[in-house]
C-alpha cells in the first residue's frame, strides 16, 4: 500500500454483494492505488470495525436488518476522521434524497466497474458529509443514539432510554445502566421521537413507557408535581407549563 492508497471497507449484509464489490475493487487497482481494509455484514459490525480501521471511503448498502445504512452514515459522522459514504444499493427510492443532500455518490446494483471508479475518484477529492445531511435522508427516525468516549462509539437503544436532558450543549441519555453524553439538539430528538418521549420540561423528554406515575413535589412552587421512572431512581420535575402530562399520563 503506498501513502496515497484510498482504504475501502465495504458494507452488505449479502456475501456475494461483497464478494462482486471486492471483484470491481481489484479491477479498478489497476488504475488507482487502493486497498479493501475490511467489510462488514451489518451496521452495527461495521461500526465497531471502523472505530479501528480507518478506511478514507465507505461502500455503504442501505437496506440492511437491525441498522440500515443511512443510520450507519450519521453514526459514523462522528468519527474523529468521517469516511466519504458510497451508497451501493439495488433501490432507487432513497436516491434522489441522497443527492439533495450532497451524498458523495449513489451506486444502483449491478455496479459497473466505470461508475465505481468515478465515485472513488470523487472519494479522494471530497470525503466530508453532515449528520445531520444523512438524518434528512432518512425516512425513519434512529433506532440508536451514539455517544462518543476516549475514541470510541457506544451505541445506545432507544428502546433504552429512560430519559433525555438538555444541559449545556449536550445532552444526557439515561438507561437503566448509565448515563452518556450526546452532542444533539433536544429539540431535534423531540422531534425525531415525539410517539416515544413527552417533554415535561423545557429541558427534559421522558419516555413515556418509563412512566410509573407522579408525586407531589417538596419545593415552594404550589402544586408542582415530580415524575417517578421505572429503571432510574432520580425523580424529573415536571414543570407548569406541562403539568397537564400529570393528567394524560398517571398510571390508574
Amino acid at each position: 500500500m503506498t501513502a496515497e492508497a484510498l482504504r475501502v471497507f465495504i458494507v452488505d449484509d449479502e456475501a456475494p454483494a461483497r464478494a462482486r464489490l471486492k471483484d470491481l475493487l481489484a479491477d479498478c487497482s489497476a488504475e488507482m492505488p487502493l486497498e479493501v481494509v475490511g467489510e462488514a455484514a451489518n451496521g452495527r459490525e461495521a461500526l465497531n470495525a471502523l472505530v479501528d480501521t480507518p478506511a478514507d471511503v465507505v461502500l455503504l448498502d442501505i437496506r440492511m436488518p437491525e441498522m440500515d445504512g443511512i443510520e450507519l452514515a450519521q453514526h459514523l459522522q462522528k468519527l474523529v476522521e468521517p469516511p466519504a459514504i458510497v451508497f451501493t444499493t439495488a433501490y432507487d427510492a432513497y436516491a434522489i434524497n441522497a443527492f439533495e443532500v450532497h451524498a458523495l455518490d449513489y451506486l444502483l446494483k449491478p455496479i459497473r466497474a466505470g461508475r465505481l471508479k468515478e465515485a472513488l475518484g470523487r472519494a479522494q477529492a471530497t470525503r466530508k458529509a453532515t449528520a445531520a445531511a444523512f438524518r434528512d435522508v432518512r425516512k425513519d427516525a434512529p433506532a440508536f443514539l451514539s455517544a462518543q468516549e476516549r475514541g470510541r462509539i457506544h451505541l445506545i437503544p432507544i428502546d433504552d432510554v429512560i430519559y433525555l436532558k438538555a444541559e449545556l450543549k449536550y445532552v444526557t441519555v439515561r438507561t437503566a445502566e448509565r448515563e452518556y453524553l450526546i452532542e444533539e439538539a433536544l429539540a431535534r430528538l423531540e422531534q425525531d421521537y415525539a410517539e416515544r418521549f413527552v417533554r415535561v420540561h423545557r429541558n427534559c423528554l421522558v419516555a413515556r413507557a418509563a412512566i410509573r406515575g407522579f408525586e407531589r413535589g417538596s419545593g415552594d412552587a404550589e402544586g408542582s408535581w415530580l415524575a417517578l421512572l421505572d429503571g432510574c431512581d432520580e425523580k424529573i420535575p415536571v414543570s407548569r407549563r406541562q403539568q397537564h402530562i400529570v393528567r394524560e399520563l398517571a398510571r390508574p
